[in-house]
């Protein structure tokens, strides 16, 4: 297993040169820069050459690429051309909020996917079929129109939940979970149909297994059969598209961030994409491709796991 978790990581590392590059070349493409957003339309020729300068953005973009890279290779991540603020000191106060949308995602499309799909596949017929609906209209339905339409019914109409902000746990707990439920809720809505379906299709080629005719015949009940060893049979197939759920989320967020006023990096990317703050962009891309690997790595663990053969591979 450490053989494999090594592996993994080292794989890894070219894509983050990847990530990195393709990222400055899209800033490049895109119209305007930082200096521009700072100065506006008013500073003189002179004057803005002169900010261009003293930002960097006067060098080639290759130059730029490489200053980045020797920061990073010391730790750093350059400043705010905005803020003037260390971009890690930025992102490490914003990343906290968008773990927890994640990790909240997570444990609810787990828990309800999961437990859908399993009794989908022991009552089969109207629930299976509710639950092919359900999946499409989850995955037709964009998670930032959820949470408008989540906003004007619980924080407009019935008032019961807050429709922007973020309270931090340690202020007040009560309030913090109020703030979480409507984002979690707009993200996770169409993860958990997408689980709960294939968690059904799993668990019905598990159930038809000829070992599970074995332990019928030896007595085993059928909640153990099905908990225990259907279940944990069908998991790698349901694994997978938890990992593919959990990335997709970690993209999403920079919507339902936006939609909800959450100060996390989904924001962050989307005021720093405004200002051309190209370190803080740079900073949000690594960032999420490190999640992303995490998620990756979490996965193979879960393999790993679940089934002996991998951990030797």
């Amino acid at each position: 297993m450490a053989k494999l978790i090594l592996n993994r990581v080292i794989s890894s590392i070219p894509l983050l040169f990847v990530v990195s590059i393709v990222t400055f070349v899209l800033e490049a493409i895109v119209p305007g820069n930082a200096a521009r957003s700072i100065a506006g339309t008013s500073l003189p020729p002179a004057q803005y050459e002169a900010l261009r300068v003293k930002l960097g953005l006067n060098l080639p973009l290759w130059k730029q690429y490489e200053l980045w890279i020797e920061r990073l290779l010391h730790g750093s991540l350059g400043t705010s051309l905005f803020t003037n603020q260390p971009v890690v000191t930025e992102l490490n106060s914003r990343l906290p909020v968008t773990l927890v949308l994640v990790a909240g995602v997570f444990v609810v499309c787990t828990t309800i996917g999961v437990l859908l799909g399993t009794l989908s596949s022991i009552h089969e017929g109207r629930l299976g079929k509710a639950l092919d609906a359900l999946s499409m209209v989850g995955l037709s339905l964009p998670n930032f129109w959820v949470a408008l339409v989540f906003i004007s019914i619980f924080a407009i109409s019935l008032k019961v939940l807050p429709a922007t902000g973020y309270t931090y746990f340690t202020q007040s707990p009560m309030e913090w979970l109020k703030g979480i439920i409507l984002p979690i809720a707009a993200l996770a809505l169409a993860p958990i149909t997408i689980i709960a379906k294939q968690t059904r299709d799993a668990m019905l080629d598990a159930l038809g297994g000829t070992y599970i005719r074995s332990l019928r015949a030896c007595g085993i009940s059928e909640r153990s059969i099905i908990w225990k060893h259907a279940l944990k049979n069908a998991a790698i197939p349901v694994v997978t598209i938890i990992g593919v759920v959990m990335i997709v989320t970690l993209s999403a967020t920079v919507f339902i961030e936006a939609a909800f006023v959450l100060p996390g990096l989904g924001s962050l990317a989307v005021q720093a994409t405004e200002q051309h703050d190209l370190p803080v962009i740079e900073g949000i891309a690594l960032y999420f491709t490190l999640i992303t690997v995490a998620v990756n790595l979490l996965v193979d663990v879960a393999y790993g796991w679940l089934n002996p053969k991998v951990r030797v591979s």
